[in-house]
């Protein structure tokens, strides 16, 4: 789905404003969209420990975890924050990439096929991030799935 209005409203709300339910609506329009894939697990992408504390939750988790249920895929926790890292909103492709790098760590093993799961792809610095550490882990083949992707316009 393109980051577009009133996509980035829905995401704030889910995200920003607590409002968790939004997570199966979201891996319901995930599921209508692309197929199923051919995964021995889903992953996703650690949220920042202070922000998940403030939020209550981790859209990105919660996510992988309605799209586990639908698609019957277990999801594992297979990443961990390495560092902080400042929010990524606002900054440029480059600034976003060195803002991830390192940022994440394998925690357990990773099956060779695994889709990663985030809520919003930007520019992709984060999930080639986390796709990295699940690489050093194991994985050969990693599928990144997201509920919405910004469309950069030329």
């Amino acid at each position: 789905m393109a980051y577009d209005e009133p996509v980035p409203q829905l995401v704030g709300a889910w995200k920003e404003r607590g409002l968790r339910r939004l997570a199966r609506l979201a891996a319901e329009i995930v599921t209508q969209t692309i197929a199923e894939p051919d995964v021995s697990g889903l992953a996703y992408v650690p949220g920042d420990p202070d922000r998940r504390l403030k939020r209550g939750h981790h859209a990105a988790e919660r996510l992988a975890r309605e799209l586990g249920d639908a698609w019957g895929v277990p999801v594992l926790a297979l990443l961990g924050r390495s560092a902080g890292s400042s929010r990524q909103r606002g900054l440029a492709q480059a600034e976003r990439r060195r803002n991830v790098a390192g940022a994440f760590r394998a925690t357990a093993r990773s099956p060779a096929r695994v889709a990663l799961v985030d809520d919003v792809y930007t520019t992709g610095a984060t999930v080639n991030a986390a796709a990295s550490a699940l690489r050093q882990s194991g994985a050969r083949r990693v599928e990144v799935v997201t509920f919405a992707r910004t469309i950069r316009r030329r």
